[in-house]
């Protein structure tokens, strides 16, 4: 028998149907574990292809966002800083409003201090309440277009912290995403993350509208803060320029009215200066003329005596010859006319005294007059004028 021909057992129990199954089902698995491995790894290098194609959108979202943010905050700070200028150009004017009425009221109170007679409501007193009323008026406007000005300014601050706050978490946010983007596999953080980390994670607190809503939100306050910024600027710069016209116009209406007043002073002063002189020289001419009415009174007192005198003595003459002859009715007539003479001389030298008293009162009246225009021009030409000289009413 040969080695070929020895027959070899066959064990076709249990074991070995039992080691076949094993094996097989063993095989499956480890094929099946192949697969699955595979489409893990797939799943994963998929995902975190998305997930970086998803972060890399976020991140341009973001960056978008910014830039409109960004954009809108450089609109906004020029508008800021022009309306903080224009409140210091309005807090300017304010004060020299307030100047300009400062002198406005001195010069009446110096106008009151003209004498009785001078002190009437006169052009310059109606161009100067007229030019207080418009002062106070303006400083009035002004106060509350520094109060706009202010609040506009607040408003617009803090229109500008809200986008500085979104540009802040936008950078932050891109900042962080743009590390998730960035990280792999080998440069994962050390972070202890829990599964109620997760959880907590998984719950976010704004949907993609409403963070895309929010700085939308910011950007269009902003913009109509902006836009209230440009019309406020606009409309106080009109009110800037008319105030100062009218004002202008009204300093010049008034110094017109001083001017021409001071040149009616001049000229009520130069006559009464031109008049004095002849009446101080009437004063001694009706000084003489009562000097020359006294010699001739004296005179006639003389002729008449001697007319009666002569009267006297033709008494002493005899009976017979105290005759009216035409010597004694001469005398006679004489003595009449003597004594008419003599009145109307005496009446003439009262009537004299008169107007000597006339014309002493016209000379006192008239230097009285010059004082107070002279008084009234000192108020009008040197102080009022001096003091309204360094005004310069501007549009600021």
């Amino acid at each position: 028998m040969s080695v070929l021909d020895v027959s070899i057992p066959k064990f076709d129990g249990p074991d070995l149907l039992n080691a076949e199954v094993v094996l097989n089902r063993s095989e499956l698995f480890r094929a099946e574990c192949k697969r699955l491995i595979t489409e893990s790894e797939s799943a994963c290098i998929r995902m975190q292809d998305g997930d970086s194609k998803r972060l890399d959108q976020r991140v341009r979202d973001i960056q978008f966002l910014r830039k409109e943010v960004e954009m809108k905050l450089e609109e906004l700070i020029p508008e800021i800083d022009a309306l903080e200028a224009l409140h210091s150009r309005v807090v300017k004017a304010l004060s020299m409003n307030q100047d300009a009425m400062k002198v406005t009221l001195l010069c009446l109170e110096a106008r009151r201090k003209r004498a009785p007679s001078d002190r009437v409501h006169d052009a310059v007193d109606a161009e100067l309440l007229k030019e207080c009323s418009m002062f106070q008026e303006v400083t009035s406007l002004l106060q509350i277009v520094l109060e706009q000005i202010a609040e506009q300014i607040r408003l617009n601050r803090s229109a500008k912290f809200y986008l500085e706050q979104d540009l802040k978490e936008k950078s932050q946010a891109q900042n962080i995403d743009n590390s998730c983007a960035l990280m792999t596999v080998q440069t994962i953080p050390n972070l202890q993350l829990s599964k109620k980390n997760i959880t907590m994670l998984s719950s976010a607190t704004v949907s993609p509208k409403q963070w895309e809503n929010i700085s939308d939100l910011n950007i269009a306050r902003a913009e109509q803060q902006k836009n209230n910024s440009l019309s406020l600027r606009a409309l106080v710069e009109s009110l800037l320029a008319q105030s100062a016209d009218d004002m202008q116009k009204q300093f010049r209406a008034t110094n017109e009215a001083f001017q021409l007043n001071i040149q009616l002073l001049k000229a009520a002063k130069t006559q009464l200066e031109d008049k004095l002189p002849k009446v101080i020289c009437e004063i001694s001419n009706l000084q003489r003329a009562r000097e020359d009415l006294l010699a001739a009174i004296a005179e006639s007192d003389q002729f008449l005596s001697l007319a009666q005198a002569r009267l006297l003595l033709r008494k002493e003459r005899p009976g017979k010859e105290q005759c009216l002859d035409a010597a004694q009715v001469q005398l006679l007539a004489e003595v009449e006319q003597l004594n008419l003479h003599i009145t109307k001389l005496r009446e003439e030298l009262a009537l004299s005294e008169e107007e000597q008293r006339a014309l002493v009162r016209c000379q006192l009246e008239l230097q009285e007059n010059i004082e107070i225009k002279t008084n009234s021009l000192y108020i009008d030409e040197v102080v009022c004028m001096q003091l309204r000289e360094p005004i310069v009413i501007c549009h600021v």
